[in-house]
């Protein structure tokens, strides 16, 4: 049997879809060590795995260490200085601290390999300061670079004309100078483990031995230069909940009327930007308006005047909820999107901030949904997009055929057999 030492960033998005690929390598007798935030030990133990907390890397699942001043920094930049922001302090700094964690963690387990979410830099840097192979997990769309399609962020779809494909690399070199200061952070953090700059932006980096893609080859991009250890393995985001104490309200949805199910992630959490908009804009209409916010306090929006038809909690298991939903409306967040798709319910998106913007953009390419190209939608937006998905059902027959897709690839098993396979061969 071999050792696995998963990595994961502190964050359910991130955590999530790595419990069943652990329970399932635990399962076929592997020994797994799993590193992560505090929150989530619960989550590691119930998967079989032995939970390693982070100690030199900052855990920011635990919010009291969280510089109080980062909120209001970050409230103050916009863009891509928001951008830049995110990923210095939450993501780039760390990994050198995680790299010291990693250090002491593996000199008490001799793991065989480092699986990690696709943004938990502290693998691929001990794997290149001589730690074991190193397998990733995308937590979101594919991000590393590729001959067919625009610079990752712009939300732009792919092209098969010449002129575009020129486009593409005029936006490459535009895109290098303005997220020069994202490389520069990379190069000073790299500097302080002994490695040389490497020329690559964030979310270039691809390991060499194996990257599994948490979705389905009809959601993606098409790419002819696809690098051969990427794999699909569909969404491992259905963890079904054992117990749920069902609302006073969960009768109401054995419904005639459509229901509508609108969330936000806890990354933008602004009920503003699309929550109360979407109760806004389906108020007087003859549907049943779901909301969750994901964790987040609801207090401000139950003592709102809220419209009849909607009905609003904290958080709501979507194995339980989604049997019942006709259309999902969100900011983009991958994980729900992919969830979505797994019950086969077309997508309305409106979200421009972290990775959204591409994952609205896959959401319309796909042809399972629309995509506002807004973070902030007005009513009128909302109501018009539900209205043509409910009269139009090509957007709930691609969902469908998605969901088709889905059930052929086996999320958990195909990337224990990948997993597998790359401790046999070392490459």
């Amino acid at each position: 049997m071999s050792r696995f030492l998963v990595g994961t960033i502190p964050v359910i998005g991130y955590v999530s879809p790595m419990v069943p690929i652990v329970r399932e390598l635990t399962q076929r007798g592997h020994e797994v060590w799993w590193y992560t935030g505090r929150l989530f030990q619960a989550n590691v133990e119930a998967s079989g795995a032995h939970f390693v907390e982070m100690t030199e890397a900052l855990d920011f699942s635990i919010e009291e260490k969280i510089p109080p001043e980062w909120g209001e920094q970050r409230q103050a930049l916009k863009g891509l200085a928001q951008l830049r922001f995110d990923l210095k302090h939450f993501f780039i700094d760390h990994a050198v601290a995680q790299v010291r964690d990693y250090r002491t963690i593996l000199s008490d387990f001799s793991a065989d390999v480092l699986l990690s979410d696709s943004y938990f830099l502290g693998a691929a840097w001990m794997h290149e300061l001589g730690g074991p192979p190193w397998a990733q997990l995308g937590t979101s769309v594919m991000t590393f670079p590729g001959q067919d399609i625009p610079p990752f962020g712009l939300g732009l779809p792919p092209s098969e004309s010449g002129s575009n494909r020129l486009r593409d690399k005029a936006l490459k070199a535009v895109t290098d100078v303005v997220l020069r200061g994202i490389r520069k952070d990379l190069k000073g953090a790299r500097e302080q483990l002994g490695l040389a700059d490497n020329k690559q932006l964030f979310f270039d980096t691809l390991s060499p031995y194996l990257y599994l893609v948490t979705t389905v080859p009809s959601f993606e991009y098409p790419r002819s230069d696809l690098p051969s250890q990427v794999h699909f393995i569909g969404p491992p985001f259905l963890d079904p909940v054992e117990t749920f104490a069902t609302p006073a309200w969960w009768n109401d949805l054995q419904t005639d009327n459509t229901v509508v199910y609108v969330t936000q992630d806890a990354i933008a959490t602004d009920p503003n930007n699309l929550i109360i908009p979407t109760l806004n804009a389906l108020k007087d209409q003859d549907i049943l308006v779901v909301a969750a916010t994901d964790n987040n306090s609801v207090d401000g929006l139950a003592a709102a005047d809220l419209p009849a038809n909607a009905r609003i909690e904290q958080s709501l298991p979507p194995s339980q909820l989604l049997p019942h939903v006709d259309i999902v409306i969100t900011n983009g967040e991958y994980r729900i999107v992919q969830t979505a798709l797994s019950y086969g319910i077309p997508l309305i998106a409106a979200g421009q901030s972290e990775d959204k913007p591409e994952v609205c953009a896959r959401i319309a390419w796909s042809g399972v949904g629309l995509n506002l190209n807004t973070t902030t939608p007005k009513p009128k937006q909302i109501r018009q997009a539900v209205e043509e998905m409910v009269e139009n059902d090509q957007y709930k027959l691609r969902a469908q055929q998605l969901q088709a897709e889905i059930k052929q690839y086996p999320s958990a098993e195909l990337a224990a057999n990948y997993l597998e396979s790359l401790t046999e061969s070392g490459s």
